[in-house]
């Protein structure tokens, strides 16, 4: 599985951003009101997502720390190692992958959004709550783009340090 391509994040936010400012400047007027708590559960999952990675970056640590030989539990005052499933890490990594997609839409989305309704707030009145909607909803947006790409670098597998590249010194 290869890592998520930050500028396919970028072009997916900027296309976005683009056919969300044409529809919404379309048919702003028939859109119902924007209120600021719509982009919440995106900072849920955020959250969520930024949880689970500063948890499995502590079990991978303790986890590749025993196997280097760390402190064993049968020592008193040694932690506990719980062992990490690989499918785990798996379904974790393709989850993020999904999420940093997901939170570049609606950073694109809120973007378009913003386009529109930010240059109308002294001409409209609803102009203004939607101006804080579509800045909660970036900031929402953005923030489960950056947790997802935390949590994907978290899952990545670090290269061994026991393994030398075959090379001059491999020779008898």
């Amino acid at each position: 599985m290869r890592p998520v391509n930050r500028r396919d994040l970028v072009v997916v936010t900027a296309g976005l951003a683009l056919a969300a400012w044409l529809v919404v400047r379309a048919t702003y007027g028939s859109l119902p009101p924007l209120r600021w708590w719509l982009p919440v559960p995106l900072a849920v999952l955020a959250v969520a997502e930024a949880l689970g990675a500063r948890t499995l970056r502590g079990r991978l640590a303790a986890q590749r720390a025993a196997r280097r030989g760390g402190p064993r539990r049968e020592e008193p005052g040694a932690p506990l190692v719980r062992p990490v499933e690989p499918m785990l890490v798996a379904r974790l990594a393709v989850l993020a992958q999904a999420s940093a997609y997901v939170g570049a839409v609606f950073t694109g989305v809120w973007a378009g959004v913003l386009l529109h309704v930010a240059p109308s707030v002294s001409r409209l009145s609803a102009a203004g709550s939607d101006t804080v909607t579509a800045v909660v909803g970036i900031a929402c947006a953005a923030a489960l783009t950056a947790a997802a790409l935390w949590l994907e670098s978290v899952c990545r597998v670090p290269p061994d340090g026991d393994d030398e590249p075959p090379g001059d010194g491999a020779r008898a």
